[in-house]
C-alpha cells in the first residue's frame, strides 16, 4: 500500500490501510487517517492533519505555508476532516497566528485547481468547483456550493446551504439558504431545489423566502429589514440563524434582487 518510490518522513503518522502512490511526498509532523489514498506526485507538508477515507489526487499541495508576508514561521496547521476529496493541483495553505488553523470539513469536495488560503474554515459537505479561489480568513458554512472560476474576497462569510454561480466575484457576505450570481454578486432567489434535496419542507422554504423578500426584494435598507423581520416573521430555527448571520456580516451583505 506504500510505494517504495514515495518519500515519507520518519515522524509522519499513517493510519491503517493508507495508500501512498509513487512519487508522493509526505513531510514531518503529518498525520493521515485510516483508508486515505495519496495519489502520485501529491505533496503533503508539515502541519497537515488528514482524516480517514480521504483522497488526495496528483499534483495537490497540501499544507504549504501561507502566502502572507506577515507569516513568521509559526507552527500552524491544516486540518482536513474525514471523507474529503482533494482533486488535481489544489493548493491548501495552513493557518497563521490569526487562528493557527485552516480547516476543511467532513465530506467536502474540492475540484481541480481550487486554492484555499490561510485561516479559512470550510464546513461539511461543501462543493467547490474547478478553479475556485479563496483568499484568507474566509468562513464557509455547511453544504455550500461554489461554481467554477469564482473568487472570494478575504474575510467574507458564506452561510449554510448557499449556492454561488460560476464565475462570481464574491466581495460581500452571502447569507444562508440563498442563490447568488451576477456582477456584482447579488441575490437571485432561495436555493429551494438544494433545500428540498436536503429534507427541508415546502413550509420551511416558504418561510425562508418570506424573510429574504423583506431583505432583498422590497428595497429596504438592512436596518429596516431586520426590524421588519423581527416584528412580522414567526420564530423558527431558520429565522434565528439568518438574523444571527446578518448581525455578524462584518463586510456587509451582497446586493439585493435586481431586474
Amino acid at each position: 500500500m506504500i510505494s517504495n518510490l514515495s518519500y515519507i518522513h520518519p515522524s509522519a503518522r499513517l493510519g491503517e490501510d493508507v495508500t501512498v502512490e509513487p512519487f508522493a511526498f509526505i513531510g514531518e509532523n503529518v498525520e493521515i487517517g485510516n483508508g486515505t489514498w495519496v495519489g502520485p506526485h501529491a505533496t503533503i507538508l508539515e502541519g497537515s492533519f488528514i482524516g480517514a477515507n480521504c483522497k488526495i489526487f496528483p499534483g495537490a499541495v497540501v499544507g504549504a505555508i501561507p502566502q502572507d508576508l506577515k507569516f513568521k514561521g509559526e507552527k500552524s496547521n491544516l486540518v482536513i476532516e474525514d471523507n474529503v476529496i482533494v482533486r488535481e493541483c489544489c493548493t491548501l495553505n495552513r493557518g497563521t497566528e490569526a487562528s493557527m488553523t485552516t480547516r476543511i470539513g467532513h465530506g467536502t469536495l474540492l475540484m481541480a485547481y481550487v486554492h484555499v488560503a490561510h485561516d479559512c474554515f470550510i464546513g461539511r459537505n461543501c462543493i467547490l468547483a474547478n478553479n475556485v479561489n479563496l483568499a484568507g480568513h474566509i468562513e464557509i458554512g455547511n453544504q455550500v456550493i461554489i461554481g467554477g472560476m469564482s473568487a472570494v474576497h478575504q474575510f467574507v462569510k458564506i452561510g449554510d446551504h448557499a449556492m454561488i454561480g460560476g464565475g462570481s466575484l464574491v466581495r460581500k457576505d452571502v447569507p444562508p439558504f440563498v442563490k447568488a450570481a451576477r456582477e456584482p454578486v447579488s441575490y437571485v432567489g432561495v436555493n429551494s431545489i438544494g433545500l428540498r434535496r436536503r429534507g427541508f419542507t415546502n413550509e420551511q422554504i416558504n418561510h425562508i423566502q418570506d424573510i429574504y423578500r423583506i431583505l432583498f426584494v422590497k428595497s429596504n435598507n438592512v436596518k429596516k429589514a431586520l426590524e421588519t423581520i423581527e416584528a412580522t416573521i414567526p420564530e423558527s430555527a431558520e429565522k434565528e440563524y439568518i438574523l444571527q448571520f446578518l448581525n455578524q456580516a462584518d463586510r456587509g451583505l451582497m446586493k439585493g434582487f435586481k431586474q
